[in-house]
């Protein structure tokens, strides 16, 4: 090569997309990297159409502009997606040296996380696994291992399961009772209508036994309250939550990392990392998989709808996957006996 007289600042957006998503092919999912390019996309071909034709040229008022642009057109949760993956981008350009503090000017809208309906789930075969190695490993009974186990078979919002006492589990009837108790802080969703006794079968029952018993901290919240999934400190916060569950599901827990890197030296797999891998699973994410799985177990909608506290018609438009031979063999067939005059004590020709 000649001299090193390259220009960062003169890619154009277009180009730069290309390198940035080059760079992000070794560390994320396929399915990531094009959720991320369908997205600048459409940025792209909006700073091209106003004639920006270097990434030098941006500033703030113009990542202002595309942002009333998209707000006017898509959902909240779509733009912040959008805007997210917009911001890492500039991040990106900023790291090298083609914009300088830029990216803090791009604009992310504060939604509710439940609120947030993406395709990333906790896929069933990836629970399956996960399951199976806390099953026969030293962390039987971690409080990880009871925060996936609990959310994976009840299909529970975050705020849920965080408001979980010692008290809401009954180990001998096998379900877990979802309260609302807003005066002593642990809200649900959904108010005193998302309140329900959720079943549990008996190996999430032992899980649950076994962290009560050597793991959980016997702690108490600031209102005397036992928490069930508890922290040093009483009841966990929205972000610690969120945080247990992201190291709960790393993949390398039970196979090789998908992304090429060392387990023992990821730092990833560190507290406040976890979230970057992106493989790992947040609640929501753990719940959009459970909802799925449930519904392909052949329960009906309407009883997913009970358990998890959401609309029959969300579970159908949202979470209900299958093809309609897929409902057919998994779902229907097994319920076609039952209509089989053979099977009726009723003979109604006579």
């Amino acid at each position: 090569m000649g001299e090193r007289d390259r220009d960062p600042g003169a890619l154009s957006p277009r180009g730069a997309v290309q390198r940035y998503l080059r760079r992000r092919r070794a560390d994320a999912t396929d399915a990531s990297v094009q959720s991320w390019k369908y997205r600048l996309k459409l940025w792209v071909e909006w700073v091209e159409g106003i004639g920006i034709d270097r990434v030098d040229e941006l500033r703030g008022y113009d990542f202002d502009d595309y942002y009333g642009l998209r707000s006017g057109r898509v959902a909240p949760a779509t733009l912040q997606n959008e805007m997210q993956t917009l911001r890492q981008f500039t991040e990106y350009l900023e790291q090298i040296d083609a914009v300088d503090d830029l990216a803090d000017s791009v604009r992310i809208p504060d939604v509710d996380k439940d609120e947030i309906s993406d395709d990333v789930s906790l896929e069933a075969a990836d629970a399956r696994e996960l399951l199976r190695y806390y099953r026969g490993s030293d962390s039987y009974g971690s409080r990880n291992h009871a925060l996936l186990k609990l959310a994976w078979w009840t299909g529970a919002r975050q705020g849920a399961l965080r408001a979980l006492d010692v008290r809401d589990f009954y180990p001998e009837h096998q379900y877990v009772d979802v309260r609302h108790r807003p005066s002593t802080g642990s809200p649900l969703k959904n108010k005193s209508d998302g309140e329900r006794p959720i079943g549990i079968p008996e190996g999430v029952v032992d899980v649950v036994e076994t962290f009560i018993d050597e793991n959980r901290y016997d702690v108490l919240d600031d209102h005397g309250r036992a928490p069930l999934l508890a922290s040093t400190r009483g009841r966990p916060a929205e972000s610690t939550m969120r945080d247990w569950a992201y190291l709960a599901t790393e993949p390398c827990l039970h196979g090789p990392c998908p992304h090429g890197k060392d387990r023992e030296t990821c730092e990833w797999t560190r507290y406040s990392h976890a979230s970057k891998c992106p493989s790992s699973r947040s609640v929501h994410q753990i719940r959009s998989g459970s909802i799925t799985w449930q519904l392909d177990q052949g329960l009906p909608p309407a009883v997913v709808a009970e358990r998890v506290d959401s609309a029959v018609s969300t579970i159908k438009q949202h979470y209900d996957v299958a093809t309609p031979r897929e409902r057919l063999e998994e779902r229907r067939r097994p319920f076609l006996e039952n209509l089989d005059f053979d099977h009726d004590d009723t003979d109604t020709d006579e």
